[in-house]
């Protein structure tokens, strides 16, 4: 059953849905998969921005990581969203670390209705552990490191406008919670 994080999760009055919406969250949480869903049954575009970012840099996440380091790969996220978010209706799904960055956070806020999809931590390890393409879960323990992730960064996600828990149920389920919190 999938409940809200917080009593009030549906949109503020006059919150607009008539432009992006951005998918938020820890990895495993389902922002790619919701999304893609979510963007189907409001029959809009959906856009990855981890993709994205791949595709503009000719290399995958892991690698940009690697090579590069973090600082270098959240500029980059942060400029991928950025043109993202260009007022146009679409469904995004963004990397864990976007909205922690201050000024990716602030222009999601301003120019999106955002939805943190969140789910414990024993939950989002399960769904994670399925391929090892995560980098900042390369050689440690999942669940300790999303356990972490969640202490610093949930209260950072609470600032997203609508909040819906992601439960073990099919993905639909979570679907069905969003469109229910943006009709609200």
């Amino acid at each position: 059953m999938l409940q809200s994080h917080n009593p009030d999760a549906r949109p503020a009055k006059g919150l607009p849905t008539d432009r992006p919406i951005v998918l938020v969250g820890l990895m495993g949480v389902g922002k790619t998969t919701v999304g893609r869903r979510l963007a189907q049954r409001l029959r809009l575009p959906f856009v990855d921005a981890d993709h994205e970012i791949e595709a503009a840099a000719g290399m995958t996440v892991a690698e940009i990581f690697e090579r590069f380091g973090e600082p270098y790969f959240r500029d980059g996220e942060r400029r991928v969203i950025s043109r993202l978010v260009d007022g146009t209706p679409k469904v995004i799904a963004t990397g864990g670390g976007a909205f922690i960055n201050d000024d990716t956070r602030a222009l999601i806020l301003s120019a999106s209705t955002s939805i943190w999809l969140s789910a414990r931590p024993e939950v989002l390890a399960e769904r994670v552990g399925r391929r090892d393409t995560r980098p900042l879960l390369r050689n440690r323990d999942a669940k300790e490191v999303l356990a972490e992730l969640a202490r610093v960064r949930n209260p950072i996600y609470a600032q997203a406008h609508i909040h819906i828990a992601s439960q073990k149920a099919p993905h639909e389920a979570t679907v069905a919670a969003i469109l229910k919190a943006l009709r609200a």
